[in-house]
């Protein structure tokens, strides 16, 4: 099992924007360092929380403090651009880290992003649809192109402007071949997105925010779509991020990981908690649908969601989720603010260095 980082970041505030971009820059450079697999780094445009406005310009300032992580949108808004920029931006960024680019792509679900850019009543679900289909057939076809499918508001040609002789009129193809990796972020049970992503070969990132039983629905969804394109699923090719907290004692790890009122655990799920309530989706946070409201206390999700304890113990948890979700290739470690800098270093280490050799010593 392979070990990944995921960060929304969702920062407190009264801190600087340099500080916690800072911050956020050496969780990645440490995860390198630690031999993390990949980095999926998210976007917001309008959240004081969540602060990085552009994930592929983020990761641009990583390539060359980084040696071996793969470098990941998470996500790519793509109701947000049109698709020729994150085609072009997207296969420059692989050429400039080398190959180690991950598209992680999504809608964009914050409405107040919508509300800014115009598109509040657009459905986002399908712009984002249209533009990845665009993307990848950029990525196929040579110029001048000719892009033009049915029920796509976009369509991209450059035939009559192209000019051999100066060299315009052609679009960048990224380094990797036929693409990057394209990754999709999945935010919900039993989502139908995820048969779409099986039929065109994306691999799913299952949230760190849904109760395990929901992310074990993901998987039949994914074989599904990879049985439908006439191809076999492969457990290597998922992935699922947690929230994780390891510490050297339990007494730290209970406190820093939960219990504290400081506790950056704490915070991000009072945060979530607080905007699925606002967006009418609660469930996510339900064991069952007839589940009353009340019993969804923060108490209640930080038991069900957050992974702490020490390097032995966490070992435990994860194959404990193992065992409710099915095999999975990855698990993506949930990167949050750094209210005490030593102990979230430390957490980082002992997920590489201990907790992982021992999940894969049992898993072997």
């Amino acid at each position: 099992m392979r070990l990944g980082y995921f960060s929304m970041p969702l920062h407190p505030l009264g801190r600087t924007w340099a500080d916690t971009l800072r911050e956020d820059r050496e969780a990645v450079i440490l995860a390198d360092s630690l031999g993390f697999h990949d980095a999926f780094i998210g976007e917001h445009l309008t959240d004081r929380h969540e602060n990085i406005t552009n994930s592929l310009l983020f990761l641009a300032t990583l390539i060359s403090d980084t040696r071996q992580i793969k470098l990941a949108t998470g996500t790519t808004n793509l109701s947000q651009q049109h698709p020729v920029l994150v085609a072009a931006n997207s296969a420059m960024f692989d050429h400039l880290a080398g190959g180690r680019f991950i598209l992680g792509i999504s809608p964009g679900a914050l409405t107040s992003d919508a509300e800014a850019l115009g598109i509040l009543t657009e459905d986002r679900n399908k712009m984002f649809a249209e533009a990845i289909d665009v993307i990848t057939a950029i990525w196929e076809s040579e110029p001048p192109y000719a892009i033009d499918l049915p029920g796509n508001r976009f369509k991209v040609t450059t035939e009559s402007t192209m000019d051999t002789d100066f060299g315009v009129g052609y679009l960048p193809k990224p380094l990797q071949q036929p693409r990057p990796e394209i990754v999709g972020t999945v935010v919900a049970p039993f989502s139908k997105g995820v048969i779409a992503m099986g039929k065109r070969d994306f691999h799913p990132l299952s949230a760190n925010f849904l109760l395990p039983q929901w992310v074990a629905t993901h998987w039949p969804n994914y074989v599904e779509g990879k049985q439908a394109a006439g191809a076999t699923a492969d457990p290597a090719d998922w992935r699922v991020a947690r929230t994780v907290f390891v510490a050297d004692d339990p007494a730290t790890a209970a406190s820093y990981g939960r219990d504290d009122e400081n506790s950056p655990y704490r915070f991000y799920y009072s945060q979530m908690l607080k905007k699925m309530k606002k967006l009418g989706r609660l469930q996510l946070f339900k064991t069952r649908r007839d589940q009353p409201d009340e019993e969804v206390t923060l108490d209640y999700v930080l038991d069900k969601l957050v992974i702490t304890g020490t390097p032995e113990s966490v070992a435990e948890q994860i194959l404990a989720l193992r065992e409710q979700t099915g095999d999975f290739g990855e698990l993506v470690y949930a990167g949050l603010d750094w209210v005490d800098p030593r102990l979230a270093r430390r957490s980082m280490e002992l997920m590489a260095q201990k907790v992982m050799p021992d999940v894969n010593a049992a898993l072997a």
